[in-house]
């Protein structure tokens, strides 16, 4: 048995944002037996349902998903610790039978897991930390991102600059290595993966991403977006906190804080998710071995895209425990 054989399947189904992911990855876990693992950063947390587009549980179809209502909005999440909770998962996915299926938009979190990066060997430096935590209060995140260009441009372009707490963890990697995470992220890119993986992009033409990014934004208000802000904000949840940082929580933070109109609050929301999606498109270009999936070139039909995936995965059936 070589060492391909040994090694356990994974499907992992990602793109940008509003693509359409969350639907089609419980068609597929219906498909081919599969339990499905979020990879995103803001599902995991708690009370944090619409501005998450978090998948309700009617629409679950009776599929286990995992790593969703998990935590509690006051706590930290970030990729070690993602990569930590699946490590733990995993196993029982397997013990079961079924095939694991990473599904959500967040890149790194998918890397580490395909990839088994090794966290543990970059000691943290916690004066500097709170010395760059202290640059972004007083002079703002833009001051701290000029920095990370600076010194690593690949990651400055990667990295939005109101992602904080992922620009100081950038620069706080190049002053205790003198190297660019940018560069050590290929590096890692490098690796045999850890799994037999089917990693699928799903696809669509940009004007339709943007205009579907502009309904859900339409429609995660009129469900009642600034009420669940509003509620979180009353528990206590603070911009500070990685909970907020958000995409759509941090704005209307803004908006219930007095900063800003709602108005503008909305425009924000609806500019940085198109800048998102851009972002997480460039991230999956750079990625080897990835299957992409355009919806357009299966003329929208969504049963032809579960059929393709379904002859795609075939080989990873016969290997599932």
């Amino acid at each position: 048995m070589d060492e391909k054989d040994m090694k356990r399947p994974l499907i992992i189904l990602t793109g940008p944002t509003a693509v359409g992911k969350t639907a089609l990855s419980v068609r597929l876990a219906k498909a081919v037996g599969g339990e499905i693992i979020s990879a995103d950063s803001m599902q995991v947390y708690r009370r944090m349902d619409i501005g998450s587009a978090k998948i309700l549980p009617e629409e679950r179809e009776g599929v286990p998903h995992h790593l969703i209502d998990v935590l509690e909005p006051t706590e930290d999440f970030n990729v070690v610790r993602f990569q930590q909770m699946v490590k733990e998962i995993l196993p029982d996915i397997y013990k079961r039978g079924q095939i694991p299926i990473l599904t959500g938009g967040t890149g790194f979190y998918i890397q580490a897991v395909l990839y088994d990066i090794d966290f543990t060997e970059n000691k943290e430096n916690t004066s500097y930390r709170l010395e760059l935590e202290r640059l972004a209060g007083e002079k703002g995140p833009a001051f701290l991102h000029d920095m990370l260009q600076e010194v690593d441009a690949a990651s400055a372009e990667a990295i939005h600059a109101n992602n904080v707490k992922r620009v100081i963890r950038a620069l706080e990697f190049y002053h205790l290595t003198g190297c660019r995470i940018s560069g050590h992220n290929e590096t890692e890119r490098e690796k045999a993966a850890a799994y037999n993986a089917c990693y699928f992009v799903l696809n669509d033409d940009r004007q339709r991403i943007y205009e579907r990014i502009e309904q859900r934004v339409d429609a995660m208000l009129a469900a009642g977006l600034v009420d669940e802000v509003a509620s979180l904000r009353a528990e206590g949840c603070t911009k500070e906190m990685v909970s907020m940082q958000g995409l759509g929580y941090k704005e209307i933070l803004s908006y219930l804080e007095g900063e800003i109109p709602l108005e503008r609050a909305v425009y924000l929301i609806k500019r940085d998710t198109r800048h998102f999606a851009k972002r997480q498109l460039t991230w999956f270009r750079r990625e080897k071995d990835v299957i992409w999936v355009s919806k357009e070139d299966f003329g929208y039909d969504e049963d032809a895209v579960l059929k393709f995936m379904i002859e795609k995965t075939e080989w990873l059936r016969g290997n599932r425990t």
